[in-house]
């Protein structure tokens, strides 16, 4: 006879070691995330100083007063850009009307004269900002280099160096002495700006009349952005006038100028900035245009599928959907680069489409593009998660609601979609949560623009080229000298990542606690 007692000393050691095998594993994947973690906030810790420090140099070498006028130039510019993008539009309308290239040319010529005074209007005040921008790059670079040899003689007294940390010589700069010409410059500013002032206003008490009349309203919307863009110049010289170099800078612009900086700027001759602004609402942007589009295509498949179809239509439907899952990355970028943007730009050619403003678009790789290619990718995860909650809502649940006298469609809408609602929306968010941490199909499709959206120009804004942060941490990373604060701003976006994905997973067991309460 077998003793009974050696099988359960051998069932014991079995669950001994079931245990031990799926608990270590479960204390390397802490262990592996905690160390992750620490990696991220030590490479990223010394950000906030070293961009503290660049803002105070911006300011002590005068790239800011410099930088005020340089705003005006810019803001300009974009204006003429308009007016750029107005003749263009005026030109295709022509020659899609049936009209020569020379016929457009003398229709235009009018307005052709008023571009180019408007574009030559800034020449004199850009050449007086250029002159001044060049004094002031001078001195950035001396303070520039005064700043690397402050850190290598840091470096060399952490490895305990102190004779070569001596050695190495560090200038001194006398800010107030190397700006005094700069600021001396301010009446030859005003003379200036006063001039060319007077050659807008001029410029817009005689516009143009346009040949293409359909237009007339987006350059009246020029002409007032032009009139109101002369409102900023007393601002302007106020605060050039006030300006003091060496005021302090508060400690939490080095936070804020991140947080909500509107410029990711890098390898500038002029200044660079980590605002990740841009970043944040491009990564939000494509994935919220994803979402829309997969969830009612997800959790419908799921309810199709799992209490409307056939047998045979689960059979062919279930496989093709998650077989998408399998499709690399990649290539599904190839297919947004090749085939989807194109197709996406010819369809706002339409003439049905034309009263949406903005239409028809000009760039192939926008955030629409990369947002239905993202839809695509998070469909198998929102199907199987939406459809696996389904199927786990009680049998007696869908008997009695039969038994009551509903339908099919009112079992699922008003029995099954309500009892299964937690696990929807836990799919959603993982799938919002698959989208926002994409990067080779938006890094492919997006357009790589660091700009925020005009949201003004309403449906259209949808398709203007974005930018992510993992596609700026993918495009940048492996290019950056380790140590750098362009290095550190990286594992900065790294670490707004990692909250936000911390913020998705708490929302959802949020929603799911709450909802499961409401239930009780």
């Amino acid at each position: 006879m077998k003793n009974p007692n050696r099988f359960d000393r051998k069932r014991l050691r079995i669950d001994h070691f079931i245990k031990w095998f799926f608990g270590s594993n479960a204390l390397l994947a802490i262990i592996v995330l905690a160390l992750i973690t620490l990696f991220l906030f030590r490479e990223g810790a010394e950000f906030f100083p070293q961009n503290l420090q660049n803002l105070r140099n911006y300011r002590l070498a005068g790239l800011e007063y410099v930088g005020l006028m340089r705003d005006q130039i810019e803001a300009h510019t974009a204006l003429n850009r308009s007016l750029q993008d107005l003749r263009l539009r005026q030109s295709n309308a022509l020659l899609k009307a049936g009209k020569t290239p020379e016929q457009v040319t003398a229709a235009l010529a009018r307005f052709d004269a008023f571009a180019a005074a408007f574009d030559s209007s800034v020449d004199e005040l850009r050449g007086v900002i250029s002159e001044l921008t060049d004094a002031v790059t001078e001195i950035k670079d001396k303070a520039k280099l005064r700043e690397d040899a402050l850190q290598q003689r840091k470096f060399l007294l952490t490895e305990g160096k102190r004779a070569e940390a001596d050695a190495v010589p560090v200038a001194k700069i006398d800010f107030a002495a190397q700006l005094a010409p700069i600021k001396a410059a301010f009446p030859l500013y005003q003379k200036t700006s006063l001039v060319f002032r007077g050659k807008i206003e001029t410029l817009l008490l005689q516009p143009p009349s346009l040949p293409v009349r359909e237009f007339q309203p987006r350059f009246e919307q020029f002409q007032k952005a032009a009139r109101a863009y002369l409102t900023t110049f007393p601002a302007t010289e106020r605060k050039l006038a006030e300006w003091n170099q060496f005021a302090p800078v508060p400690w939490h612009r080095a936070i804020t100028s991140f947080l909500f900086g509107t410029e990711w700027i890098t390898n500038s001759f002029w200044q660079d900035w980590y605002g990740v602004l841009p970043l944040l609402t491009g990564s939000v942007m494509v994935a919220v245009i994803a979402l829309v589009l997969a969830v009612p295509m997800g959790v419908c498949a799921a309810i199709y599928v799992s209490e409307l179809a056939s047998p045979v239509e689960k059979q062919l439907i279930k496989p093709y959907i998650e077989f998408i899952s399998a499709i690399p990355s990649v290539v599904i970028g190839f297919f947004g680069v090749a085939i989807l943007g194109e197709k996406l730009r010819e369809l706002t050619q339409w003439q049905a489409l034309s009263w949406i403003s903005g239409f028809p678009i000009s760039e192939r790789l926008n955030a629409f593009t990369a947002g239905c290619l993202l839809a695509l990718m998070a469909v198998p995860t929102i199907f199987s998660l939406a459809e696996d909650a389904i199927n786990s809502v009680p049998r007696a649940f869908k008997e009695a609601s039969y038994a009551l006298g509903a339908t099919r469609l009112q079992t699922v809408f008003r029995v099954l979609v309500p009892a299964s609602l937690s696990g929807i929306v836990s799919a959603v968010l993982l799938g919002f949560g698959r989208v926002i941490g994409e990067t080779m199909v938006v890094l492919l499709c997006a357009g790589n623009r660091i700009a925020i959206p005009d949201f003004t120009q309403g449906v259209s804004s949808l398709f203007q080229p974005v930018h992510t942060m993992t596609g700026i941490v993918a495009q940048e990373l492996g290019e950056v000298p380790n140590g750098t604060i362009h290095y550190r701003a990286l594992f900065m976006v790294g670490l707004l990542l990692f909250f936000l994905a911390l913020c998705i997973n708490w929302l959802a067991q949020a929603v799911v606690r709450r909802y499961k309460i409401s239930i009780g």
